[in-house]
C-alpha cells in the first residue's frame, strides 16, 4: 500500500501533467541551488520546474495517459512543466544548457506526445508564437492587396477594351 505522502505526489505531479501544455525533463546533476534558481527565472512565468523523483514522476505520467521511455527516468531528473508557450520555455532551456553544461535536457512531451532531446531542441529554434501569427498576418494582407489589384484591374481593363471597340467602329464607319 503507498504511503499518503507519496501517493499526494503523485496526484500533484498527474495534475501538473495534465494540466500543462508541455513538460521537458532534465538531468540537473552539478547545478548549484543559485544556478537551478536562475534556471527557474529563465524560463518565464509561464513554466515551473521542479526537483522530481523518478518513479513517482513515471507513475503520475502514466496515469496522466503518457507514455514516456524509461531511459528518460535515468538520474537526478528535473521537469519543466510549461503551461503556456513551450517554444519560449524550450529557449530558456536550450539557452540555460550553453551557458551551463551541467544542464542535459533529456526529452518530453507536447501536446500529449512524447518528444526526443531533438525535437525540443528544434522546438527552441522555432520563433515565438507572437511572431509567427504576425508572419501570418502579413502574409495574408500582401495575398488581399494582390487581390484587390486584380479585382480593380478588371474593371479598367474592361472599360479600355469597351473604348477601343468603340474607336476601331467609329474608325471602320468613317471610312464607309
Amino acid at each position: 500500500m503507498a504511503r499518503p505522502d507519496k501517493a499526494a505526489a503523485v496526484a500533484e505531479l498527474t495534475d501538473k501533467f495534465r494540466s500543462s501544455n508541455a513538460a521537458v525533463l532534465t538531468e540537473y546533476r552539478g547545478l548549484t541551488v543559485a544556478q537551478l534558481k536562475t534556471l527557474r527565472r529563465s524560463l518565464g512565468e509561464n513554466a515551473q520546474y521542479a526537483v522530481v523523483k523518478n518513479t513517482l514522476t513515471k507513475i503520475a505520467a502514466n496515469e496522466a495517459g503518457i507514455a514516456l521511455d524509461d531511459q528518460l527516468f535515468a538520474g537526478p531528473t528535473a521537469v519543466a512543466f510549461v503551461t503556456g508557450d513551450p517554444v519560449e520555455s524550450a529557449k530558456g532551456l536550450r539557452d540555460f544548457a550553453k551557458d551551463n553544461p551541467n544542464l542535459v535536457i533529456k526529452g518530453g512531451v507536447l501536446d500529449g506526445k512524447a518528444m526526443s532531446a531533438d525535437e525540443i531542441k528544434k522546438l527552441a529554434d522555432l520563433e515565438s508564437r507572437e511572431v509567427l501569427l504576425s508572419k501570418l498576418a502579413g502574409a495574408f494582407k500582401g495575398k488581399q492587396s494582390q487581390a484587390a489589384s486584380l479585382f480593380q484591374a478588371l474593371p479598367s481593363k474592361l472599360v479600355r477594351t469597351v473604348d477601343a471597340l468603340r474607336a476601331k467602329q467609329a474608325e471602320q464607319g468613317g471610312a464607309e
